[in-house]
């Protein structure tokens, strides 16, 4: 997941790594964070009197570092190596043909697998599904890695080829290898790419898997077990939305050693949780509920999964069945208010939670309980810039290939009176406050043509984080 600057941020890899691009067969031996860097192009010089010129320079003052740097980062418990290309190559070389889309909460046929692409291709919305059908996933996997323009995405349990691409850098535990990597495929479409009648109205991905490893989370207590030896400052972990491809007994069970596993992190150290797309209420509802969200620091999500968040455990706006188009900036701010309200850290509940990184494709939030963290408008203003840099795989923002596309004005709430706020390029932090809680928010200068679209959400958490302060508990 996480990239951090230097071998000094070099992360602790039990499982998951992220997603670094690879275009050559042969990776530098460089620091973690520059696996993010594989594709470099040279940008053009910016039109420093546009919107978005203007918001980038801005940017780049509000930007510094903490007074406080992470020095070692322990990194799991999701990893495989993704194979990423175009989804609509792939299913025409299937033989499948676009119809009605429709949502499944599992894959087990060809024909879901069309019907699940289409529904979140026409949405423009990023998804991300288990396929049951082992053999039925290798066949399409096959025919994925040998289809022109497929490219080796790693994104450990750590398999041969995982193991041979990772950074000299990245210590992995013997415990953690595998005799076979875990693959998964990343379909990737382009806003305006059309197939039939259907139209991406956003460049996304569709992400599917026969993932048994990472399901059970194989490795959590490995991972935790070798934290005493590397002493991490901060702790990233993913992979629980894996666990929708396992039976509900399962999930029960594994979900509680799960629990028992993050308690056994050593005290003080931060916890930040990455959820990812999922479908199974129940499931959400026993993460939020059975003491996981209470045993982390920090959680890091999109606008899908804060919905289905809601929805599953009967939070603010829940009765809403999808987002109109851009997530309404109030009704977000409402959620995240009633999950730190609810489930965060008082006096009087027994929770580490304090943070939350909100990312949607045209705007950022951080909201954070108050007295906890420190340089959130830095960190919010590093992710958002992240998002840009790595969609049009530039170095820096360059004005002339993004576009500012986050409502001009907003209501900070939707429950409640909230304030009116608008956007100002020039000052593109905004921030308030509500019974305790700080709210920072920026717009996204979005990539017109995106290069990347898997792994932004991890690139923005993981700077996100590299600029966040994490105050000693109290």
């Amino acid at each position: 997941m996480a990239l951090w600057r230097g071998s000094a941020y070099a992360g602790f890899l039990a499982l998951a790594v992220g997603c670094v691009l690879l275009l050559e067969p042969q990776l530098p031996g460089s620091a973690l964070r520059s696996l993010w860097s594989s594709l470099q192009l040279a940008p053009a010089p910016p039109g420093p009197g546009s919107p978005e010129g203007r918001l980038a320079a801005a940017w780049d003052a509000l930007i510094v570092r903490p007074a406080r740097r992470w020095r070692r980062v322990a990194v799991g418990v999701n990893a495989c190596v993704d194979v990423v290309l175009s989804g609509v190559k792939l299913l025409q070389a299937l033989g499948l043909n676009p119809g009605n889309g429709k949502d499944h909460s599992i894959l087990h046929s060809r024909t879901d697998l069309e019907e699940a692409f289409v529904h979140f291709m026409g949405k423009g919305a990023a998804a991300e599904r288990f396929f049951s059908d082992k053999e039925a996933f290798q066949d399409i996997a096959q025919m994925a890695s040998e289809l022109p323009g497929a490219q080796v995405l790693l994104c450990g349990p750590v398999g041969p080829k995982l193991h041979e691409l990772l950074d000299d850098n990245v210590f992995v535990p013997p415990e953690s290898l595998q005799e076979m990597d875990e693959f998964h495929l990343i379909l990737e479409y382009q806003a305006g790419e059309e197939w039939g009648r259907l139209k991406a109205p956003h460049a996304n991905r569709f992400i599917f898997s026969h993932d048994l490893s990472n399901g059970a989370m194989n490795m959590l207590e490995v991972f935790v077990s070798s934290l005493e030896e590397f002493q991490p400052d901060l702790v990233v972990l993913s992979g629980l939305h894996m666990m929708e491809g396992q039976s509900k007994e399962l999930q029960r069970k594994r979900l509680l050693e799960v629990v028992t596993s993050i308690s056994d992190i050593p005290t003080g150290v931060p916890v930040h949780l990455e959820l990812a797309s999922m479908t199974n209420r129940e499931l959400m509802r026993s993460i939020v509920h059975q003491q996981v969200f209470p045993a982390v620091t920090s959680l890091g999500l999109n606008e899908q999964e804060l919905l289905f968040l809601s929805q599953a455990a009967s939070g603010p706006h829940s009765s809403l069945s999808s987002w109109n188009g851009v997530p309404d900036v109030g009704m977000v701010s409402d959620i995240l208010f009633w999950i730190l309200k609810e489930h965060g850290r008082s006096k009087g509940r027994a929770s580490d939670l304090t943070r939350i990184h909100f990312h949607t494709l045209v705007y950022h939030i951080l909201a954070t309980i108050d007295g906890h963290w420190a340089n959130q408008l830095a960190a919010v203003a590093a992710g958002a810039r992240v998002a840009g840099t790595q969609a049009c795989a530039t170095e820096a923002i360059d004005a002339s290939r993004v576009s500012l596309r986050a409502p001009p004005e907003f209501m900070t709430s939707r429950s409640e009176a909230g304030a009116r706020i608008v956007i100002n390029p020039n000052e593109p932090v905004a921030e308030w406050h509500r019974e305790g809680i700080s709210f920072h928010f920026t717009p996204v200068l979005v990539c017109k043509d995106p290069i990347r679209t898997v792994g932004l959400g991890d690139a923005i958490s993981a700077e996100g984080l590299f600029y966040s302060e994490a105050r000693p508990h109290s």
